[in-house]
Parts: C-alpha cells; structure tokens; sequence
C-alpha cells in the first residue's frame, strides 16, 4: 500500500500553482473594439534563462494551450535574442491571458504565411525597401544622390518616401526587383499584384521630414548608411542615418531614424532622433493638388485622400501621443511642393510619429470614411495601449 501524505499532495498542488503564476500574464484591452495587430512585449521577468538556454527555447501559449505566432528581437544587437513579441487577440474592454511555454524538442512556433521584410537594394542604385502584408516602401542612399548631382541618368535626390501600391499580401520587394534586373519598367505596370506609380521627386512623399524657418521648409539629401535591425513574421525594422543639412544660414540639424513596420499594419512607425530643431514637419505630398486633405487635431493626424491614376490614395501620418502640435496645408504651383504637413514636437532629442497608406485597389478599406475611422481607432490605441500585467 502506497501513502501519500496530505502535506506532500498540498506541497505539489502549490509548486503547479506557482509555476502556472509565474509563467502567466495578461493582456487588457479598455478601449470598446477588439485589437489583434498590435505587438506586445513578454515581460523579461518572465524568461528566466537557466545556463545553456536561449530566449529562442520558448514560446508563448493561450488559455488552451495552443503556441502562438511570435518573433525573437535582438534589442541590444550583440547576436541573441532577448526579447519575444506577439500580437495577441484582445476583445473589446477584455483580458486575455497567455503563458511563457518552454518548448519540448521537435516543438515548433506556428509561423505567419505572411511576413514583416526590409532590405538594402544594391541591385537598383542603393534603395531602402520595407513592406508587411499591407503596404510597401522605399527611400533612397547616397550612391542615387550622387548620380543625382553629377547628372546621370536614373539618379534620385530625395529623402522623401515612395509608397509601393501592392494589392497581396505575400512578399513583393524581391519579385518586383527580380524583374527590375530584366525590365527596368517591370514594377511599374501592374500585372496583377500592384505597381510603383507614386511619384516623389523632391517632395516628402509619404511621410518624409522637413524643418521650417521663416516661410522656407528646408530637407535632408538622401540616407547615408542604414542598418537592418530585425526581419520575421511579426515586425521589420531599420535605422536610416542622413547627413548634417542645412537649415538657413549656418545653422544645422542632423537625424537618424529607426523605422518599423508591423504585421497587418497601413502605418510604420518613425522614431526621429534629432539635432539642431525643437519641431519638425512631417509631410504628404498634395501631388496634382487636386485631393482633399482632412485634420484631426483631437487624434493628432492629417490625411490626403486624391486621384491616382484610375483609382484613388490616401495618406496619412498619426502623430505619437504627445508629440501633435498642428497642422499646416502648403499649396503651391511649383512641382512637388505642395504639402499637409503634421508639425511635430522634439522632446529630449526626440519625435515620434506613424506614416502610411492605403490603395483603392488592394480593397482594404471601402472609401475615406472607413479610412478615416481607422486611423481615429489607430490614434486611440496609440493613446490607450494595451496593458500587460503578470499574474
């Protein structure tokens, strides 16, 4: 006859609980509509690394124990990763919660069938290329500015943003550059998974920077050095460095940004580190002046819906909580610089701010009012993030 005594029955109940307890937390969701496309941090008090371990041993798991889609992030870049993110799927005014799960051998993470992507171009002067399953970008590096200056052809002086209208959601940058290498027209025709037609130039594009002084906005020349920072299933991100610029006089600024793009987003997020100015202007190209740019002081954005070929786009930038000060429409008869700017404060060296768009033709929203409510619904959750809390 085998006995067990009551105190080790309690002992072992009470090791389970306190091992459930430190491996959970929860995700809380005040606002009134569900949210699923925001990434959150798991707590680092969570990953207690035993010798020998990585953070890449584990995963995260929801109520009923299923993994879940996540990404391991190299913060401090030396080579291991030290954070995990996922984007948990929170109701309206709801709490889910999740546990840290260490992986048994063979255990796999579920991965996205799409994909969060950034990359350095070589191959077509020296362009910038970023997308997610939404939207895709490009800006462009010093080689391209150097042509620019020297007249060569296919040259490019700007540190404005292009918008790559992509209407799939799986990876375009490499198919379309593939092509470039065959057909240097081939990505701008649409055969079926969208087209590059968003004409920059000297403008900001879609959400470039620019300083002000006196009546005069005054920009950067192109990016200097970049750095890739993380690519996988949930996030990309990047830092772009520019060159002293001038602002007037002998007056300077400098700025490096850091630039991310998550997973089933319209909107990346630039994260501007900056010298030489208390404000800055990020600004939508107005292109033909014949849109209609709409302000949101209360939501701190600005958007530009317009005319695009055969069919419409709308831009936008959402000011990070705190940093909106105003707005300002600049219209003009000079080729790319007409403008609905959204002035931004610099705080400790610092402004914050999320720009993108959407396309008629990928179907992503149904016209500027659904858009519009999606960028009202982006701000407030900018304002009210989700909360995690350890159990």
């Amino acid at each position: 006859m085998i006995r067990i005594s009551l105190l080790s029955i309690l002992l072992a109940l009470a090791s389970c609980q306190s091992e459930t307890q430190n491996n959970s937390f929860t995700v809380t969701n005040t606002l009134g509509h569900a949210r699923s496309t925001e990434v959150v941090k798991v707590p680092s008090e969570l990953l207690k690394l035993e010798e020998g371990q990585s953070v890449e041993d584990f995963g995260i798991e929801d109520e009923n124990g299923n993994l879940q889609i996540v990404q391991y992030i190299d913060q401090n870049q030396d080579g291991q990763a030290d954070e995990i993110i996922f984007q948990p799927a929170v109701p309206a005014t709801g709490t889910v919660r999740y546990s840290v799960k260490k992986l048994i051998e063979g255990e796999q993470n579920p991965e996205s069938q799409n994909s969060c992507f950034s990359r350095f171009v070589p191959e077509r002067t020296d362009d910038y290329a970023w997308e997610n399953d939404k939207v895709a970008f490009r800006t462009f590096g010093p080689t391209a500015q150097q042509m620019k200056e020297e007249g060569v052809l296919g040259g490019t002086l700007t540190s404005g943003i292009d918008c790559w209208l992509k209407k799939v959601e799986y990876p375009i940058i490499n198919r379309w550059y593939k092509n470039y290498e065959t057909n240097s027209n081939a990505y701008h025709e649409d055969t079926g998974e969208g087209l590059d037609n968003f004409h920059v130039g000297i403008s900001r594009g879609c959400g470039g920077i620019a300083v002000k002084r006196g009546e005069e906005f005054y920009t950067s020349k192109n990016f200097t050095h970049y750095k890739t920072l993380t690519n996988g299933s949930l996030r990309t991100a990047f830092e772009l460095d520019y060159a002293p610029w001038s602002i007037g006089g002998s007056d300077t600024v400098h700025n490096t940004n850091q630039v991310s793009l998550d997973l089933g987003n319209q909107l990346s997020r630039f994260e501007v580190s900056v010298h030489g100015a208390d404000t800055l202007y990020a600004g939508l190209t107005l292109h033909e002046n014949d849109g209609e740019a709409t302000v949101d002081s209360l939501g701190g954005w600005v958007s530009y819906y317009q005319p695009h070929g055969d069919s419409y786009l709308a831009t936008a930038i959402v000011a990070a909580p705190g940093y909106y000060i105003g707005s300002e429409l600049v219209e003009t008869e000079v080729k790319d610089l007409s403008h609905v700017y959204a002035r931004l404060s610099v705080k400790d060296g610092m402004s914050i701010y999320y720009t993108g768009f959407y396309w008629q033709k990928s179907g992503q929203f149904k016209g500027p009012k659904e858009w519009e409510a999606y960028l009202t619904r982006f701000a407030a959750q900018l304002a009210t993030p989700l909360t995690v809390a350890i159990e």
